[in-house]
Parts: C-alpha cells; sequence; structure tokens
C-alpha cells in the first residue's frame, strides 16, 4: 500500500515524498483512513511505529478543507497533549513540516519557558497546537487560549500522561472543550484505567493496535550482567572504553544519579550530557542537541527520555539502574532498533534488582543473555575509588537571574533570602517546575519557602525599607502608612498584613492557590 491509496491531498503527499516516505507503517495505513472520515479512534501504539504521521497527516488533511479566512485571537483547531516537553516538540517539528505546503500555523507551548513567549504563541490563534497539560491551563487561566471552538483533540501517550499525574489536569481541559469534535487517544498500553479513560472521551470509536510493547525485544539484542550497585559506575566506564558506539542512552532511576553518572565518566575521561527533569529546557535542549549531532554521543537520562524522543541512531541502551515497572524497559529499549536497524541493550541488575528482572524477562517472554564481568574489573573498581569528579560549576550570576517560567527572578531561591541555612537541601528544589497536584489544583507554595503574609527576615525588612521611593501613584515611602485593601501597614520593620487581603486583584483566585501549573517533565 501506499499513501496515495490512503487518500492524503497533493500537499501532504508532496510533504512525504520530500521526507522519502512512500510506504505507510501499519498504523498508518489503518488509521488514516478511520480519521479522514471524521470518526474517533482509539490506538494501541508505541512509540516508534509511527503514529505521529498517523494521525497528523489526516487531521491536518480535515482542517485544510474546512480552513476560515480568519483565526479569532487564541482560537484553537486542533489540540496535541503530550507528557513531555521533548515529545511536544517534536510532534510539532513533524507538524510544521507536513504541513509545509499548506499554510497552516502549528505551535508549541510547555513549562521551562517565559509565560509570555507562550501568550505570543497562542495570541493570534492557531491551526495545531501542541501543548503540555499544565502550560495550557496556566493559559486557560489568563484567556490567552480560546478552546470553545475545537475541532479535535488529541491525547498522545495518554499512560504516560496518567503515570505522570496529569489526570485531573486532562478532566479539566476536556471541560473547556466543544463536546461535537473529533477525539483521537493513543497509549502505548491498555490498563484498566486508560480504558475508562477512553471510554470516558471517545464516541463509538475504531481501535488500532499495531503490535503489543512487548514485541519491541525482538529487535534488539539484551544482555544483563549482575553487579553490585556501588561498582555499576565502573562498569559502565569500562564498557564505553571498549565498546564502540554510535549513540548511547543511559538510564538512571533519579535525577541525582543521572547527574552522578555524568560526573564519573567525565572523571573517566568520557564525554556525556544528563537530561532530566531538574534541568532547566535550554540545558535540556543543548543536551539533546548535542546528542542528536553526535557531538556527545552518550546521553544519561531518568525516564523523561523513554518515550518520544526519536533520535536515529541510538546504537546501545544501558539500563544503569532497572526499572521497577516492567513496561518502562520495553520503552527505554525502544530508542534503540528503530526503523529496522540493530540495536543493543546491555541491564546492571544488583541483588536487590532481581525482581524487576524476572518481571522483563516474563513481559518480553524472552530471557535476557548474561554477560560475565569483564577482565580487569577488579582493577577498574579500585581506580574509580580513587577518582573524585568535580562538581558542576554554580550557575553564574547573569545565569542565575535570569527570569524563570513564572516571570520571577531567579534570585529568589537564593537560601539567605529565603531564610534557608546556605546548605540546606530544600535549596536544590528546580527552578520553575512544579509536578502536578494529585487533586488537579494549583500548588501551594513549598513548606520550606512558605512564610505568613508581611513576614519576612529581619536582615531583608532591613535591606528594603529605606529603598521604597514615592511613585507617581502617590505610595509612600517606608517609614509612613499605607492604606489600601491590605488595610493599614505600620512604620518599621515589624509590621504585618492581615491574612486574606492584599492588593487588588491579588490573593486566591476561586479559592485555588497561585503559583504555576506547569509540565514537571
Amino acid at each position: 500500500m501506499t499513501f496515495e491509496q490512503l487518500g492524503l491531498s497533493k500537499p501532504l503527499l508532496q510533504a512525504l515524498a520530500a521526507k522519502n516516505y512512500s510506504q505507510p507503517t501499519p498504523i498508518q495505513a489503518q488509521a488514516i483512513p478511520t480519521v479522514l472520515s471524521g470518526r474517533d479512534l482509539l490506538g494501541i501504539a508505541q512509540t516508534g511505529t509511527g503514529k505521529t504521521a498517523a494521525f497528523m497527516l489526516p487531521s491536518l488533511d480535515r482542517l485544510s478543507a474546512n480552513k476560515p479566512q480568519v483565526l479569532r485571537p487564541g482560537q484553537i483547531r486542533m489540540l496535541v497533549l503530550a507528557p513531555t516537553r521533548e515529545l511536544a516538540s517534536q510532534i510539532a517539528a513533524s507538524a510544521e513540516a507536513y504541513g509545509a505546503q499548506m499554510k497552516m500555523s502549528v505551535g508549541v507551548i510547555f513549562g521551562g519557558v517565559a509565560n509570555q513567549k507562550s501568550v505570543r504563541t497562542v495570541q493570534r490563534g492557531l491551526d495545531v497546537l501542541v501543548a503540555t497539560p499544565g502550560r495550557l491551563l496556566d493559559l486557560v487561566d489568563q484567556r490567552a487560549v480560546d478552546l470553545r471552538a475545537l475541532e479535535i483533540l488529541v491525547l498522545d501517550e495518554a499512560d504516560q500522561m496518567l503515570d505522570l499525574g496529569f489526570i485531573h489536569a486532562l478532566k479539566a481541559i476536556v471541560r473547556l472543550i466543544p463536546a461535537k469534535r473529533q477525539t483521537l487517544f493513543f497509549s502505548a498500553t491498555m490498563p484498566k484505567m486508560i480504558k475508562q479513560l477512553a471510554d470516558t472521551y471517545l464516541t463509538n470509536p475504531a481501535e488500532v493496535a499495531v503490535r503489543p510493547a512487548a514485541t519491541t525485544a525482538e529487535r534488539v539484542e539484551q544482555q544483563v550482567t549482575f553487579v553490585n550497585q556501588a561498582e555499576k559506575t565502573a562498569l559502565l566506564t569500562m564498557f564505553f572504553q571498549d565498546t564502540k558506539i554510535d549513540r548511547a542512552l543511559v538510564f538512571s532511576r533519579t535525577k541525582h544519579g543521572a547527574d552522578k553518572i555524568v560526573r564519573f565518566l567525565e572523571a573517566g575521561g568520557i564525554g556525556a550530557n544528563a537530561i532530566h527533569g531538574n534541568k532547566s529546557q535550554p540545558q535540556r535542549e543543548r543536551a539533546l542537541g548535542l546528542f542528536r549531532s553526535g557531538e556527545v554521543p552518550i546521553l544519561v537520562a531518568t525516564d523523561i527520555a523513554a518515550r518520544g524522543i526519536d533520535i536515529p541512531g541510538v546504537s546501545h541502551v544501558i539500563n544503569y539502574d532497572l526499572p521497577n515497572v516492567a513496561e518502562q524497559y520495553v520503552h527505554r529499549i525502544g530508542r534503540t532498533a528503530r526503523a529496522g536497524a540493530a540495536g543493543i541493550a546491555v541491564a546492571y541488575c544488583a541483588d536487590d534488582e532481581r525482581a524487576f528482572l524476572r518481571d522483563i524477562e516474563r513481559l518480553t517472554r524472552q530471557k535476557l543473555s548474561v554477560v560475565p564481568l569483564p577482565e580487569g574489573f577488579v582493577a577498574a573498581v579500585q581506580a574509580m575509588k580513587s577518582l573524585k569528579p568535580e562538581p558542576r560549576r554554580a550557575p553564574q550570576p547573569n545565569q542565575r537571574n535570569r527570569r524563570n517560567e513564572s516571570g520571577a527572578r531567579g534570585h529568589a531561591r537564593d537560601p539567605q533570602r529565603m531564610g534557608l541555612p546556605r546548605n540546606d537541601p530544600r535549596q536544590d528544589m528546580p527552578q520553575g517546575e512544579e509536578r502536578p497536584r494529585s487533586d488537579g489544583r494549583r500548588r501551594a507554595p513549598h513548606p520550606a519557602t512558605a512564610r505568613p503574609h508581611g513576614e519576612r527576615p529581619a536582615q531583608q525588612r532591613t535591606e528594603h525599607t529605606h529603598a521604597r521611593p514615592t511613585t507617581d501613584h502617590g505610595r509612600p515611602q517606608a517609614g509612613g502608612q499605607r492604606q489600601g485593601s491590605g488595610g493599614q501597614r505600620p512604620a518599621g520593620n515589624g509590621g504585618t498584613r492581615p491574612q486574606g487581603t492584599g492588593r487588588p486583584g491579588g490573593g486566591n483566585r476561586g479559592g485555588r492557590p497561585s503559583g504555576n501549573r506547569n509540565s514537571a517533565y
């Protein structure tokens, strides 16, 4: 079968020809005619099967056939919800490439960038918007996005969105869009909760299932080495010193662990970068760019990179830490052996991870080949103990003072300004990112940083009381009294503002705590 036989328009066929795509993948062949007909679709397919084109190509055709002459400010015609920033960027790039000759407007918004940039992206209206749920709801709150005329809704990687806690955000978004719409729902797995969600959002859908996720493992050569947890870094360093790789993804269970692996690899003369939720958006984009170009061919990641990042040429996937969910292992190793290429997946299994290994072998229905520890391993472990990796340099003042995505200056996290000891571990909290609350509401300030209204450290009060000049609006200098909705504020350092009051327009909106609701991943 060819794309011409699926009924796509000429501009899309030309765009596909420019990318040298001639034959559809199985999910594309099954899904495209259904989406073109306007019917809802439930697709079960993992990343790497071509599902982005399966929903984007026919959707662009439908949008183009009924394109209005002018879009209203903030109007969105097609909304694609994705769980991670990287996947959202990738989907948007595909939409722009496919719709290049159709003059379709495409935008992408997610956490980690300035709020005003997101507002500018949507202010003129868009044919296609790709978004993470948290940032989208932020713009809805600001009335920058108009979802009332939405024609097509796509939920991509729905199972991962549930894993990341976006269920309440999804429900809030669906309540804002028209009931009469086309909904396309994609998930790599179909647990009970996902099935219930699909039944709620879809109307008489067509179902497309393209090979169960476990079959990905059939195309990957899988190995496991049993090693003590404390000795994994030495084993990994030896592996990269002795093995020729094109690009390698190394998976760590934690953000701190990912950074530690990078430091030890660099101490051993091996270049690597890390990507995880504590990295700023520019850092993540730079690390991915260097990995994609091959300039730094080793990327250490948490499971943020297990879904949606389609980088060709990944020859090896190293499971430094085995995941405690077997399905996640399949998603990880799916980053290699793409588009018919071969791939190798290596797992390091400590004694307390053997149960995870059994679950993985049960799911994949394959026994991983056991590879013994290499010669000279004991000496390598001793040499690794003598290494003292240098900590990453602290950000320079101009970096520390950049605005984070909420618009606040970076120095708001300074431990002394927060009244925390300089070495308090709470100062390591990521800037500008928040994990969605389980109840879908905005997250209240962290207990470590929250203070009652009007109270500031004595040092900070002293610094600022003399620097409050009289403004053109009649605001008195410090040392006088201030009238307003917040009541009186006595002069001096000991004044407090009554709870529940403040400047007009401030406080809680609709009983919801203030703050950003951004994608944590």
